[in-house]
């Protein structure tokens, strides 16, 4: 996502800089930063002058303390950082998780929904929002869904690998594609004034039946088997479905608006041709949130 975010800046003629703890490739044009959120004294390599800050860290692992460094802890050294830099941001943006919802039974879900959540993933990431609420520059946190695109197709290499089953009740997912969140946090970035809080999901809701049977219909596997998920199993928890109607009201539009585009276009690079079949679920309106 930060890479995609990046590409896209830089093609448009912004300086970009990227901030890794570790090497690894990026876009050219991008400029590769040394430096540790964990460890302060390291961020004086943060250059001067910036307009926008997109912090889009991953916690590296489901783990508390993991949680807590990425989501509390780097976000509260980078904005001390920042702060003692003097630095005259427009804005900072963060990216969040629709995982601070705690509804778990097929709830419509938009950004005026109470997030009262119960595990330590969601605790640490809405702690991480009020950090950058707290900040001294506008700020501005999306909720994205579950990310999936080029090298994020584990749903489908689970239908492939006869893992994924199918719950027997409805349940949902809310996704976007990797190109999608890139694409909103740019389109934040260039509205004159954006709203505090957007959910960064698709346009529809993925009933997981559904979507493993199409995905099956799609790889030409038998769809999966229908049978109970575990209780503790995190994907279990995750059964809400969330509306992105407010970032369409502020005029992006969606370049997958469902896990049907957005899977297709990470199979087509790899030269397979297919007819995508129509799914046999109903897509909610607008009128159904």
């Amino acid at each position: 996502m930060g890479t995609a975010l990046a590409a896209r800046l830089v093609a448009e003629g912004h300086e970009v800089w990227a901030l890794r703890r570790t090497p690894g490739p990026l876009p050219e044009g991008v400029e590769a930063l040394s430096a540790d959120l964990m460890d302060p004294s390291t961020l004086a390599v943060i250059p001067e002058g910036l307009d926008f800050v997109f912090y889009t860290a991953a916690a590296g692992g489901y783990e508390e303390p993991r949680y807590r460094a990425a989501y509390v802890e780097g976000p509260r050294n980078l904005l001390d950082a920042l702060a003692s830099q003097r630095q005259d941001l427009k804005r900072v943006l963060f990216t969040s998780s629709t995982g601070v919802y705690a509804q778990q039974n097929g709830e419509w879900i938009d950004e005026t929904s109470p997030a009262e959540q119960t595990h330590f993933s969601g605790s640490a990431l809405l702690e991480g929002e009020r950090v950058f609420q707290s900040a001294p520059w506008p700020a501005t946190i999306v909720r994205l869904g579950g990310i999936y695109g080029p090298g994020r197709a584990q749903q489908l290499e689970n239908v492939r690998n006869r893992i994924a089953v199918c719950p027997p009740e409805p349940t949902y997912a809310n996704l976007i594609h990797r190109d999608d969140c890139a694409g909103v946090l740019h389109h934040l970035m260039n509205l004159d004034a954006p709203g505090e809080l957007y959910l960064g999901v698709d346009c529809e809701p993925a009933e997981r039946g559904a979507m493993f049977r199409w995905m099956a219909d799609l790889l030409g596997v038998p769809p999966p088997p229908t049978a109970p998920v575990d209780a503790e199993g995190r994907s279990a928890r995750g059964n809400k479905r969330c509306s992105n109607a407010k970032i369409r009201a502020a005029g992006y539009t969606f370049a997958f608006p469902t896990y049907r585009e957005g899977y297709t276009e990470v199979f087509a690079p790899r030269g397979i041709s297919f007819e995508v079949p129509e799914d046999p679920e109903p897509r909610p309106s607008d009128a159904s949130h």
